[in-house]
């Protein structure tokens, strides 16, 4: 099993989630998140006075899936998501050792 993370900016969320229906990914953990990378945050002018927003909203999206659906689940949130601009986001990509569904004791796949 699989636990892919992506970033991406907030306004995105429903196309992504769109998709992952389409693929029968139902499950995830959505957050708000601040954060920057190469856009290093902008200005903005609050009652005549600039000042710096050094971090941008985002959201996190957090999936569980099998191992053999990270590729189609990658292409996917690219698919949904991608407007070819600086900000688009990113994925990650990381092991997950169990699962288990607290509410049936249910382990791994039969947990997703």
């Amino acid at each position: 099993m699989k636990k892919i993370e992506t970033i991406i900016k907030p306004f995105k969320l429903d196309a992504l989630k769109e998709a992952l229906h389409e693929l029968d990914v139902h499950g995830m953990t959505v957050s708000e998140v601040k954060g920057f990378g190469r856009q290093k945050g902008h200005t903005e002018i609050y009652r005549g006075a600039e000042y710096m927003v050094d971090f941008i909203p985002k959201v996190k999206v957090e999936i569980i899936v099998q191992a053999e659906r990270v590729d189609e689940v990658i292409e996917a949130i690219i698919g949904s998501v991608r407007t070819g601009k600086i900000g688009d986001g990113k994925i990650f990509v990381l092991p997950v050792e169990k699962v288990c569904r607290i509410r049936t004791g249910e382990t791994d796949k039969d947990a997703i």
